[in-house]
């Protein structure tokens, strides 16, 4: 894993809201006045955060018009999709049924307050994958979309909201990608339905991924890399690191004992078919993980 994830002097929230340089001041300035005038933001009445805007950014190097380009194609696939009507109107029992087909939030943080997610491949047996293909095509992507709104707009805003490091808002979340006992047969059965979360995560909700660690790699895992790395675009791909035959060091570095489940070195009781396992600060605010599409505003939990 690179050092810099790990070293105390990395910031690993530049380019984020309060730790922006001046020229990327300038950017965020430049990117708002590029979406006024394309009548997709109204500087009095802004109904777009700095946060989400400096995703774009983020994903653009500070380009204003390739985030404009890209933050217009987001907003026009999301007319194309009814994405706001979808999140509102999921099935909650089907919604909770996915979480199983993806990664999922262990219910702690990271160090800097960010959300551990964890992906263990070999839990999407022949049994599951039967189960994930049995839904048409349609649909499958109509539970990406699900997953990803509940991400940005419950997961991260919950986060944000906890008491953390800084005061920086919470946009990105750690995955850690567990192979242990994946096959090379069972990977490439899976290809099409991980190059479509990806894609679809890369172009409508960049910036989410802060770190994302592979442990368990099997000795094939260079091929699987060969298969995987062009859905990503680079600094999605500069994200991705491989941890060695002991990960624990490094992750304990990255998310404390407690909040890091035991199979990974830590203490928490948690594996990757458990429900999200929420700390005490949490459950002073929510109480308990709501069920089906649901958003955190203002301190509270509401229905979109």
């Amino acid at each position: 894993m690179s050092d810099a994830v790990v070293e105390s002097s990395y910031n690993i929230f530049t380019g984020h809201l309060g730790h922006l340089s001046p020229s990327q001041e300038e950017a965020l300035v430049a990117f708002k006045r590029a979406l006024t005038d394309a009548k997709l933001y109204d500087p009095d009445k802004p109904s777009l955060d700095d946060p989400t805007l400096l995703r774009f950014l983020r994903a653009r190097s500070f380009d204003p018009a390739g985030a404009l380009k890209q933050f217009t194609d987001s907003i026009n696939w999301r007319k194309e999709h009814d994405v706001d009507n979808l999140f509102a109107t999921f099935d909650a029992a089907e919604l909770e049924n996915t979480r199983r087909f993806y990664p999922r939030w262990t219910g702690r943080r990271d160090k800097n307050g960010m959300p551990v997610y964890v992906y263990h491949l070999a839990s999407l047996n022949s049994g599951i994958q039967k189960e994930l293909n049995a839904a048409t095509p349609e649909r499958r992507y109509q539970r990406i979309i699900a997953l990803y709104e509940a991400m940005i707009r419950f997961i991260l805003p919950l986060c944000s909201f906890l008491p953390h490091a800084t005061e920086t808002p919470i946009t990105c979340v750690v995955t850690i990608i567990d192979l242990k006992d994946v096959s090379i047969g069972s990977m490439w059965t899976l290809r099409s339905h991980l190059s479509e979360s990806a894609r679809l995560a890369t172009a409508n909700y960049p910036e989410t991924l802060s770190t994302i660690a592979i442990v368990n790699a099997p000795s094939f895992f260079p091929i699987i890399w060969g298969w995987i790395k062009g859905w990503f675009d680079p600094g999605t791909r500069n994200k991705i690191h491989i941890l060695g035959k002991n990960p624990a060091e490094t992750l304990l570095k990255l998310i404390d004992e407690e909040d890091l489940p035991r199979i990974y070195g830590g203490k928490l009781e948690w594996e990757y078919s458990s429900e999200p396992d929420i700390d005490e600060a949490t459950k002073k605010v929510i109480g308990e993980m709501p069920k089906g599409p649901a958003i955190f505003v203002d301190g509270k939990v509401d229905r979109p």
